[in-house]
Formats: structure tokens, sequence, C-alpha cells
């Protein structure tokens, strides 16, 4: 099943016998997902699971909902505003995506491609890539983080223990940031910031595989800060229903509203385009990301002409013959321009397709705060004052 058709499923819009009994299906896979989550969460809080502290401040940023919530973009910010107004040396530790063993640091400044044998197409796969095409891609956020934090350190490791020990012992950083590190609870943390994604805050309100949630919203009471995202695809209201609801869970956490703001689309030749020049532009988008919709939205929101998209499922790995499904179909609506995510981007940068007589680009965001983003400077330098005088 493809994340459309999972989405539309979970979410009740699926209807008829089938549906429903694959929902009664989902549910009890979901009570027992759920039963071992409570029973891990317990083990932890009464100490019989062991967790390990680095020699380091630690700082996670994660969410309790399968998909994109806006993690990397915190990350990016968290990490340039930690080596910009700070001494500290810096380190991201993330486990990349579907690892089955710890993989090699991706160099500061540059992203080592790793190529798995994946594919698919328009959420589905692409059978003549299977036939004849050496299928490519790879680990996107890890490529990211490390393209836009040339100064830090990019450690991918499954083990956030191990990768701890080496951002410190060998690298010898003192702030480790832990992306996608809520639910990995064996690694210390001085601070957890959570980010929910404003358009769909809790994951259609029930466990996975039944809906989008990784714990109980109650595992919130853990958080330390909520940064809220995509808080201007939302009306005031259900911002103000969702902050009201978040204090219920955990009073004391501190939360922040943010949303991705598009800054510039970038070019392989590394040409800029800039906000005004895309406005009016007919555009053909594509993505493979937890959230399109999203991604679609803030397109529209350009003041561009959205004449078509393809959307693929999220961490979708892509062929050369993907691509030229995509050309061909902005080829027939006569778009002035072809647009991705940066995610996506990284995954299709090896693959050697590109026509130069059809632009396309990727659309480069920036996380900014609307609310909260001095009492959430306040919690860091808290986190950096209490590792400084436990030591």
């Amino acid at each position: 099943m493809n994340q459309e058709a999972y989405r539309r499923l979970i979410s009740g819009q699926s209807r008829g016998l089938g549906a429903a009994l694959l929902r009664s299906v989902l549910g009890l896979a979901a009570m027992v997902y759920s039963v071992i989550i409570r029973l891990r969460n317990l083990l932890y809080a009464k100490g019989w699971l062991k967790t390990y502290s680095a020699n380091a401040t630690v700082i996670s940023v994660g969410n309790v909902t399968v998909g994109g919530t806006g993690k990397t973009p915190l990350v990016v910010w968290l990490c340039k505003q930690i080596i910009q107004n700070s001494n500290y040396g810096c380190a991201i530790l993330t486990r990349g995506y579907k690892t089955c063993r710890a993989s090699p640091r991706l160099g500061s400044g540059q992203a080592r491609m790793m190529r798995r044998a994946k594919n698919g197409r328009n959420m589905q796969s692409c059978p003549r890539a299977e036939r004849r095409d050496d299928i490519r891609s790879t680990i996107d956020e890890p490529a990211i983080l490390a393209e836009t934090c040339p100064n830090a350190k990019v450690i991918v490791n499954p083990d956030r223990v191990a990768g701890a020990a080496e951002a410190v012992d060998k690298f010898g950083a003192s702030v480790l940031i832990m992306d996608d590190g809520f639910q990995h609870r064996r690694l210390d943390r001085d601070l957890d910031i959570v980010t929910i994604d404003a358009t769909q805050p809790f994951g259609f309100g029930k466990m996975f595989p039944a809906g989008l949630l990784r714990e109980p919203v109650n595992a919130l009471k853990r958080a330390d800060a909520i940064v809220i995202t995509r808080s201007d695809q939302v009306a005031e209201a259900e911002l103000a229903k969702l902050e009201e609801k978040l204090k219920e869970i955990n009073a004391n956490m501190t939360v922040a509203r943010s949303i991705h703001a598009p800054v510039l689309a970038k070019l392989r030749n590394n040409k800029e385009i800039s906000l005004e020049e895309l406005n009016h532009k007919k555009i053909f988008a594509f993505c493979g990301i937890g959230n399109p919709e999203t991604f679609l939205n803030t397109i529209r929101g350009l003041g561009s002409e959205l004449v078509g998209s393809k959307i693929y499922n999220d961490h979708h790995h892509y062929t050369q013959d993907c691509l030229a499904d995509i050309y061909e179909e902005a080829t027939l609506l006569k778009t002035d321009l072809i647009l991705t995510t940066q995610k996506d981007w990284t995954k299709i940068a090896p693959l050697d397709a590109f026509k130069d007589d059809m632009g396309l680009a990727y659309l480069a965001i920036e996380l900014k705060f609307l609310a909260g983003e001095d009492k959430l400077r306040a919690l860091i330098e808290d986190a950096f004052a209490g590792k400084m005088l436990q030591e």
C-alpha cells in the first residue's frame, strides 16, 4: 500500500467493508505496539533499562508521529546557533534511514552518497528501472545536514551511544545534537525538543499502524520544549487549541511557533532563482516526503501556478527512469520550472538524466520563529550551564 492510500485508510476517508476490516486489523496491531512502547517507557522510567551519559551537552530533536514534522530544519537552526554564538564544537548524531549497521562519518562540507537497491514511481515502483538501471539513492537527511552545517561533524550510526562516544573522543565535540532522538532513550540528554506539525499534530489520534503516533501523546510529558512547525498553514484558532492541549499534557514545557520559510530555488549549476522570480511561474512539483501537501502549499504560497505534481512515498529512491517520467509530464504541461525539496534533491543529484533545457531546482527553506524563540534559546543556555555544573 502506498503512502497516500495508507493515509486515506487510517484517516477514515477510505470507505467500505474492506477498508473497515483492514482498519480493525491495524487497530489490533496498534494495541500490541502500544503495549510494547508503554512497557519500554516504564522500564526506562523505573531505571530498569540503562541509560548512558556522554561527556558533552546532548540536545535531542524528535517527534511523536511517523512522517515529516520538520526536524531537520530545526537541527540545522540549532547547529548554526551553537556554532555562531559559542566556542563549542558541535556534532550531529543521526541514524540514517534503514541502515543495518554503522555507516561511515559524512565528511564536513560534503555528503558522501550511499547507494541502495530500492526504487519507486508515483507512489509505486518504477518498473523499467528494475530491468536496466543501477538504482541509486542517498541517506537524505544526513546529506542535507552535512551540506548545510559544514562546520559540524555528522555522525551516522544507529547506535546513538556509540555515535556520541565517537563524536566526543575522536572529534572533540562538546555539544551533540541528536536528530530524531525522542524515542532513542539509551543516550541521556540535557534537553528534549519535540517538533509537532501544526497541520497534523497527533497523527489521527491513534498509535501506529492504526494512526501515525510513535508513542502515546502523554509521552510529551518528557519534553522540555515543543516547536510547532508550519504554523502558517493553519488558522490561529487551531494553533491556540493545539497549544492549550500541549499545556494540558505538560504545563512546564516551552512552546514555540515556527514556519518553514522559503528562501530561494537553486538549480544544479548553483544558479539561484529568487522568490520574486518564482512568482507567477508555471511549476511542476515532485517530492517523496512524509507530508507532501505542506510542500505543495508552500509553492502555492509563493504566488506560483502549480500546474502539476508527482508524489512519491517518503524516502523514495529515485532512478533515471523516474526523472524521465517527471520530465515527460512536466513537458506535456508546458511548465517553466520543475521544483522539488532539498531532501529529494540529495537523492537525484547523482543521476545523470538531467536535461539542461528543462529547469530543475530545489526550494531552499529555513526555520523561522514566530513566537517562543527567546525562551528556547534560554533553555539551550540552561542546558549548557547545567552540564558545566555537573562537571
